[in-house]
């Protein structure tokens, strides 16, 4: 049986990855502070340990691990967010060295947050403008760190992944709470753009970077095309049937963000990213449509 580790698996993104290969018949274990489940190994997510000799003979390793960007960005929590990301990053690439058979894939998180903010300009992996704030430094950061270390004998990915929509986690459901309350109007102006990915694409993208070996390097984890801001929450409320939606001035918006604890940019900075890479390779989009994908998550 092949065995996939999922660093920072307990989340949202990593126990549906962990559902979705258990059912390929791989062996999916977990590493994570709070150990609770069957193959849930503890780390402390910065030190070498016990748990390094679990990466022997693996088929491959995803790490999730980093504190949520869905917060306020103090100086705490900025500190939180940079170390999370940096020093897993760092101890998983010492781990596979001290491997005598290293996992044959690494893929490592990162964020199509990378890019500037772009209405028109379409970001490709190749292409794209890299920008200079808080997140998009951070997003830089963790991806030197992932190169800084070289891992001759494991084939290496770095995930941009934009906003996962989810049935049980993720963006969507305080949207969906939003919503239903009669708040599910656009944010700002409405014509940002948004980069998105259905639960099911990701987990499946993923599986078609481990079986595609001759893959590495840097991919973006979205739709080929992006929708915008208005778009979507008018599908959202189609969906939901819900016939009004109050919308959402910026300043109405960065009351509201200090209210709830968390950011304006993660719903009022335009996305336009373009899987590029993975539409060159042949990866076959099952969700494309905001529309079809909503009423899939919501309507079961």
């Amino acid at each position: 049986m092949k065995t996939i580790i999922i660093a920072g698996g307990s989340g949202f993104l990593g126990q549906i990855l962990k559902e979705y290969f258990s059912k390929k018949e791989y062996l999916v274990k977990i590493l994570t502070r709070n150990p609770k489940h069957e193959n849930d190994i503890y780390w402390n997510a910065k030190d070498l340990g016990k748990w390094t000799k679990e990466l022997e003979n693996i088929e491959g390793l995803i790490n999730l691990t980093g504190k949520s960007v869905d917060c306020r960005y103090t100086e705490k929590n900025k500190k939180i967010i940079y170390s999370s990301r940096i020093n897993s990053t760092h101890v998983l690439g010492l781990a596979i060295n001290l491997c005598e058979n290293p996992p044959k894939i690494w893929m490592n998180s990162s964020t199509a947050t990378i890019y500037k903010h772009s209405m028109n300009k379409e970001m490709t992996e190749e292409h794209g403008d890299i920008g200079d704030d808080f997140s998009m430094n951070i997003a830089k950061s963790w991806e030197k760190a992932f190169n800084a270390i070289t891992n001759p004998k494991t084939r290496k990915i770095i995930l941009r992944t934009s906003i996962v929509l989810g049935k049980n986690g993720g963006a969507l459901m305080p949207l969906k709470k939003m919503t239903k309350f009669g708040l599910g109007g656009k944010h700002g102006i409405g014509n940002q753009k948004v980069s998105w990915i259905h639960e099911l694409d990701f987990v499946k993208i993923l599986d078609f970077l481990i079986e595609h070996k001759n893959l590495s390097g840097v991919f973006n984890i979205c739709v080929p095309k992006p929708t915008d801001n208005c778009t979507m929450m008018k599908s959202l409320r189609k969906v939901l049937k819900a016939p009004f939606g109050m919308p959402h001035s910026k300043p109405l918006l960065e009351l509201g963000a200090k209210l709830i604890g968390t950011e304006t940019e993660l719903v009022l900075k335009s996305r336009n990213v373009i899987p590029k890479r993975l539409l060159i390779n042949g990866y076959a989009f099952k969700y494309i449509n905001i529309e079809s994908a909503l009423f899939n998550l919501l309507n079961p």
